[in-house]
């Protein structure tokens, strides 16, 4: 079922927003993985050979670590951690016309691999046209200090039906399988939620889960709590009533009691493509909220304006002491920087602009950035966005956390290549239009979209795809040619981005079909999933 177009006779009898608990619980279901790849003898010879080294990899670590839990002690001691081998990201086929169920990609990311570059294995959903978004773990660093925990379960949401996967990735790192399915009706009946985003874990051993709308599609900004054991949904992290109007993405920081949460906009306004009349209605979100982390009370909502439209990823510095963090707002092509003030409220300014373009042969007369992801380097020194519709990433310097400073900046696609139908009048930076990024003899379709950087933070890897609806809206040809993983190698020393011209994961030639790559997952944890405590 669509969360989108609920059937009025069910939730008559719903009714929408009761906090009144199921009594059934989420079922287990044995699933059979269909992958003809992985079930090559030459692929899981290597498979087998190469989840040993990682299972080793892994038990050196604990060895060296008496009584610790997953993740790692401190971002710094995470930076030191191993090269990344395998990422895990969701590939979907909502809005693409193939009529598929979308499905977890697991990529070989290791240069010495002979499957270097390729899809490994792919675990298809039971269901269509749940829109896999994006994903989070059982357990990660704020669980570091309890033995007991593993990160073992990749937690996948699923934007349009509300469903919830629960992925077993501790049995065979390369080949995960389904562990347990949440069903809506149980995210529906027993927290009146739905539209779940944003994954993370809690030192508690519980998993919250934002949301960004009630069974009925309108915005609403709550909260999901699962079990870290049985995964069973348990209720509503935030207070009745306490919901903010819309809901995306959030961080929380224990050690100064408070958590921040996003909002996007209305899911049934924004399912099938962005129409700007749609702002003005007021069915897009401008502010960060502020909670506080022991009561879960809605303390403020920082209002960011016109200039801070749809704030989407956010992100606290990774040093758990620190009091400030940073959130990319996509139409306003504005970052923000949040603080705590001297009075102990919190407040944000603007510190990075991305000016509109004026343009000819668009949609409008101005084509802003549409900055839609963010992350910062775990030792507190970079932040990366990327641009969707200009096309660009870009890499600040943030040791002056109030005045960031332009290093590095690469373009990889977008809407004004140089040989495309839009033409740029006005820059106000002065930039000319990019040649069409070509990678491997193959042209990029899309524009770089969703980031994940290495431990280290020399390799930052990029996918294309936003969202279906608005992939299918402003990049029809992605549609047709499907969405790519690139890499791209960083300098840390002075700053720097430089496109690794050998690397190119091509989801236009899978199996059934042009799929669209989301956001990307390492086995070990990664900087936009891991909280420190």
């Amino acid at each position: 079922m669509d969360i989108l177009e609920p059937s009025e006779r069910f939730f008559s009898r719903v009714q929408i927003g009761s906090q009144r608990s199921a009594k059934r619980a989420v079922r287990e279901r044995p699933i059979t993985t269909l992958n003809t790849q992985a079930t090559h003898p030459k692929t899981q010879k290597i498979n087998r050979k190469r989840g040993s080294l990682w299972t080793n990899k892994v038990c050196t670590m604990a060895a060296q670590c008496k009584g610790c839990g997953p993740g790692y002690k401190s971002p710094l001691d995470a930076m030191k951690g191993p090269r990344e081998e395998i990422v895990y990201l969701p590939c979907i086929y909502r809005n693409t016309g193939i009529q598929k169920p979308d499905y977890l990609a697991t990529v070989d990311v290791d240069p010495k691999s002979p499957t270097y570059c390729q899809v490994i294995h792919r675990l298809p959903m039971p269901n269509l046209n749940d829109e896999l978004h994006h994903s989070g773990w059982n357990a990660c660093s704020s669980c570091f200090g309890d033995s007991s925990k593993k990160r073992n379960r990749l937690i996948l949401p699923s934007l349009i039906s509300s469903r919830i996967y629960v992925v077993d990735t501790g049995t065979d790192p390369h080949a995960p399988r389904i562990h347990k399915i949440v069903e809506p009706t149980d995210v529906f009946w027993k927290t009146g939620l739905a539209n779940p985003h944003t994954t993370h874990c809690l030192g508690s051993g519980q998993i919250m889960i934002s949301s960004m709308g009630d069974p009925s599609g309108n915005g609403k900004g709550g909260f999901i709590l699962l079990d870290g054991e049985t995964f069973e949904v348990v209720g509503n992290w935030e207070l009745p009533g306490e919901a903010a109007p819309f809901g995306y993405d959030f961080w929380y920081q224990p050690q100064h009691n408070v958590m921040m949460s996003t909002e996007w906009g209305t899911p049934k306004f924004l399912a099938d493509g962005f129409n700007p009349e749609h702002v003005k209605e007021g069915r897009y979100g401008s502010m960060v909220h502020v909670w506080d982390w022991t009561t879960h009370k809605r303390l403020q909502s920082l209002d960011l304006g016109e200039e801070g439209a749809i704030p989407l990823e956010i992100r606290f510095l990774h040093d758990p002491a620190s009091s400030e963090g940073y959130v990319g707002c996509a139409l306003g092509g504005n970052v923000f920087r949040f603080y705590r003030t001297t009075k102990g409220d919190w407040a944000a300014e603007k510190v990075i602009q991305v000016p509109n373009k004026k343009v000819e042969g668009w949609a409008l007369p101005e084509m802003p950035g549409l900055i839609t992801d963010i992350l910062i380097s775990l030792d507190d020194r970079f932040l990366y966005f990327s641009n969707w519709l200009h096309g660009d990433i870009r890499q600040y310097d943030i040791t002056d956390r109030r005045h960031p400073r332009l290093t590095g900046q690469v373009f990889l696609g977008g809407s004004i290549p140089s040989d495309g139908p839009v033409k740029v009048l006005e820059d106000p930076e002065n930039q000319t239009q990019p040649p069409p990024r070509v990678i491997k003899g193959k042209r990029i379709p899309g524009s770089p979209q969703m980031l994940q950087l290495s431990l280290d933070g020399k390799r930052l890897y990029v996918t294309t795809s936003l969202y279906s609806g608005w992939d299918k809206q402003f990049y029809p040809e992605m549609i047709k040619d499907g969405s790519v993983m690139m890499q791209i190698d960083v300098d840390t020393t002075s700053g720097g981005l430089k496109v690794n011209e050998n690397f190119l994961v091509d989801f236009g030639k899978e199996p059934h079909g042009p799929a669209l790559a989301h956001e990307l997952r390492y086995p070990g944890g990664d900087c936009t999933s891991d909280i420190w405590l």
